[in-house]
């Protein structure tokens, strides 16, 4: 029998066949003098030996034996064999002890015997017999390893094999230098190559020039250093076709910290990019022109304003207005309506640079950024080659069509240093422009400083606001489509100023998002909500969970610590707490937010995206971060069901959420139309007008004590 790997080396100890000989010279002994003879024996051998009479009574117990099944010899000496079987009605070596019988030696069995503790392990067993001096068998001798790990290593190789044999995921196992070793038929299928074909040679045959030499070694370097590099690659097939993997490569050593094997395992996920950039274009493209929407532009915008503010340079934003459109599209129909628009996009394409970006907002509306200019005139030369592009007559569906554009350019960062402030900006000065002629062009100016005046004016004031506690809360059911019951409430902050009344958050929470007012904005939010749940608590009201929207700015170190504080001093349970974050939140990145998300989520409360579809948030966030629910923004859903677009993006959106058992909420629904729409859509959860406003506290209370149903508006 082969030496156990795990064994002390004893070379004093005795063979498993020196042992046999030794139970032979101790047969040879009579009487009383054998047994003590054998004993003495048998302890000196490193296998657990066993002897027995020939009606399976124990006779004979080493130490070995005693230290493998916990038993001394007293307590195991005279008992039947079967008390130390797993299964004591078990006769899987009955045919050795009939071999036995038989006089035959050295067959050996793999069994399963229970330790005095109770725990059951595998052995290896041989059955020999025992016989007297003249030659008649008078008891069998059993000869027992403990082959636990043996049987379980063997156990986990043969798994190994049936994944690596049927994995549906590519694996490639290589050599301490990189060649090949072995391939599964799912990397055939994959790639192309046989196992045959790629054994001993090198992985690099699956490189795709869509990746720098660079990349590659970075990614070696990684391995090298961790361990291990896991990401998204492209992967050349046989054919010489590059498609997207998922691959995670690794690498093993041995016992002396050496390498000795890399695995790599990767997944194609064609499917997965394309779904992801059909959402990406639905989210930010216009379906009819191709251009950038509103989304992008807003992306695009803010990106442009930090380089603006980093390398200190200007920009331009043009609000294009047509003219004529509304009665071209009134009497040719809306497919006249659509090439026109088609050709204007085409016409502005081919008027700006191509590092400009020229935008769709909807309808007639289209917006050109002009990235880095010098000088204002820059824009206005710009502004009239647009007007002159626009000129010539257009041909549609037989027809002679005339257009012009008003058109008004806000500068950036002069005009403002947000995305919806230039665009503002932009359109005043367009409506002006319109208001001065039918084309033509026009630069924001004096509404600039009657702006800048209002917005400081309103910053003091919620500052003192929010000391003076002038802030009041409103909530905004949210229903369960299916039941109609009021199973949620998103609360709203409005201000109660003294002078203007009271101010939608529009007004006032941009200027918090742009200062240092936010933070303690969101924490008078958080403590007011939480108060407000504790008294309908006690009031005896049904549960429900209460939503609060968090800024990016909110994100601070001590962010779930303040909120567990709120929840413990308020007695309000974390699941009854949703808190809605943003999708640029998400895209961040950095470890201080990551960490800070998971801490929100180990503490129960539930996480929503909120406005879901109008940022720029890969797919692999949502696996990456614990969201439960996305939130379809109301900008989508204002056009359902009637705009095309709108209706596919609250399509995707519903069953990407469907995909990753995400749930599913609504915002912004006005009309039956819409909840159908959704409804069929699998929407698990409605809010909007549809069915009630923000309302105080006191209507909400009342609408719960109603019945928790609501009826649509």
């Amino acid at each position: 029998m082969a030496e156990h790997e795990n064994a002390f080396p004893l070379p004093a100890l005795p063979s498993l066949e020196q042992a046999r000989a030794m139970c032979a010279a101790a047969r040879a002994v009579p009487g009383a003098c054998q047994l003590s003879s054998q004993v003495k024996m048998l302890d000196q051998v490193h296998e657990s030996i066993i002897t027995m009479d020939l009606s399976g009574h124990i006779t004979g117990w080493n130490k070995n034996a005693e230290k493998m099944f916990g038993y001394t010899a007293e307590e195991a000496i005279g008992k039947h064999i079967l008390f130390l079987y797993a299964d004591p009605d078990a006769e899987e070596d009955a045919e050795f002890r009939d071999t036995a019988f038989l006089g035959e030696t050295g067959h050996e069995m793999e069994v399963r015997r229970r330790r005095k503790s109770g725990e059951v392990f595998w052995a290896s067993l041989q059955l020999s017999l025992s016989h007297d001096e003249t030659g008649r068998p008078v008891g069998i001798i059993g000869y027992l390893s403990d082959i636990t790990a043996r049987v379980e290593t063997e156990k986990t190789l043969r798994l190994h094999a049936r994944i690596f044999e049927f994995s549906q995921e590519s694996i490639l196992i290589t050599g301490p230098d990189r060649r090949i070793l072995s391939a599964n038929p799912a990397f055939t299928k994959m790639t192309g190559y046989t196992e045959e074909e790629v054994i001993g040679r090198l992985p690099t045959l699956l490189r795709s020039a869509r990746h720098p030499l660079h990349f590659y070694e970075e990614l070696w370097r990684c391995v090298e250093e961790t361990g291990s590099w896991h990401g998204e690659i492209w992967t050349r097939r046989k054919s010489g076709e590059d498609f997207p993997s998922w691959a995670s490569i690794s690498l093993v050593r041995n016992r002396e910290g050496r390498i000795c094997n890399y695995f790599s395992i990767f997944a194609d996920i064609t499917e997965r990019k394309a779904a992801e950039e059909r959402i990406h274009h639905l989210a930010y493209y216009d379906n009819l022109t191709g251009l950038p929407n509103r989304a992008l532009l807003h992306r695009l915008l803010e990106q442009a304003l930090a380089a603006a503010r980093r390398y200190r340079r200007s920009g331009a934003l043009l609000f294009i207005d047509l003219n004529r459109f509304k009665p071209i599209n009134d009497s040719l129909g809306h497919a006249a309506g659509d090439r026109l628009l088609q050709q204007v996009a085409e016409r502005l394409r081919a008027a700006v640079r191509t590092e400009d970006v020229v935008a769709r907002l909807g309808g007639d509306e289209f917006v050109i950024a002009l990235f880095d200019i010098a000088r204002r005139e820059h824009a206005a030369r710009v502004a009239q080659k647009v007007i002159d592009a626009l000129e010539p007559p257009f041909r549609i569906e037989g027809h002679t069509l005339r257009v012009g554009a008003a058109i008004g350019i806000s500068i950036y960062p002069r005009d403002g240093n947000t995305p919806e402030t230039l665009l503002r900006m932009a359109d005043i000065a367009m409506y002006r422009s319109k208001e001065a002629g039918q084309t033509g062009y026009m630069f924001f100016s004096r509404e600039m400083n009657r702006q800048a005046l209002e917005r400081l004016r309103l910053e003091s004031g919620l500052r003192q606001g929010i000391a003076q506690n002038e802030l009041r809360l409103v909530y905004q059911p949210k229903i369960d489509v299916a039941s109609g019951r009021i199973v949620g409430a998103e609360a709203l902050v409005r201000w109660q100023h003294a002078d203007l009344g009271l101010l939608p958050p529009d007004t006032f929470i941009p200027i918090a998002e742009e200062t240092d007012l936010i933070t303690d904005l969101t924490g008078w939010v958080l403590d007011a909500a939480l108060q407000q749940v504790r008294a309908w608590n006690e009031a005896g009201l049904p549960a429900f969970r209460i939503a609060i929207n968090l800024s990016a700015r909110d994100f601070l170190p001590d962010l779930p610590e303040r909120l567990q504080g709120l929840l413990e001093r308020h007695r309000v349970a974390p699941d009854r707490v949703q808190l809605e974050i943003t999708e640029s939140l998400l895209t961040q990145g950095n470890a201080q937010v990551t960490g800070l998300i998971e801490s929100l989520a180990a503490l129960g409360v539930s996480l929503a995206l909120d406005d879901f579809g109008t940022g720029y948030s890969s797919l692999a966030y949502l696996k990456r971060f614990p969201i439960d629910t996305l939130k379809i923004d109301r900008s989508f859903v204002k056009g359902i069901p009637e705009d095309e677009n709108d209706c596919a993006i609250a399509r995707a959106i519903v069953s990407l959420a469907q995909t990753l058992g995400l749930h599913v909420v609504a915002e912004g629904v006005e009309t039956q139309a819409q909840l159908e729409f959704l409804s069929r859509l699998g929407c698990q959860e409605i809010q909007g007008y549809h069915f009630s406003p923000p309302v105080p506290p006191a209507t909400f209370a009342a609408m719960l004590k109603a019945g928790l149903t609501l009826q649509p508006r």
